[in-house]
């Protein structure tokens, strides 16, 4: 299971919500062999100066992947190369424009379809 939250501000990234959500989904896809359909993106677009984030542009993102654990510290790695090498040139980010948080937590954390996600039967890897 991967969820995308996607932090920024809002006068800035408003208008571009889909462009992130299709660079960030194919980053994802391509690291983690996550299928096409499993898009799960939430933005958190915030008002000027609600994102305190100093020697920070405007364009300053933040993108937490939360997920199950699983993934090796080597996909980990792929997925954050990813981010760095593809989704922040895509948007025109400078390196220090863009923060990447992995979290995981357990299956059992996790409630989805009505079960525990333990219990869930997931059409694709978590072990990569």
């Amino acid at each position: 299971m991967v969820q995308v939250k996607i932090y920024g501000t809002r006068t800035v990234w408003e208008m571009k919500r889909e462009v992130i959500s299709d660079v960030i989904h194919r980053a994802v896809v391509g690291a983690w062999g996550l299928p096409e359909d499993k898009r799960f993106h939430r933005f958190l677009l915030m008002e000027d100066g609600d994102l305190v984030a100093p020697q920070r542009s405007d364009a300053y993102l933040v993108i937490e992947v939360v997920c199950f654990t699983g993934r090796s510290r080597e996909a980990k790695r792929a997925l954050i190369a990813a981010m760095f090498d593809d989704v922040a040139p895509f948007l025109g980010l400078a390196a220090d424009d863009l923060e990447v948080v992995i979290l995981e937590s357990p299956p059992e954390s996790w409630g989805i379809r009505g079960t525990s996600g333990d219990e869930l039967a997931l059409g694709y890897r978590v072990d990569v």
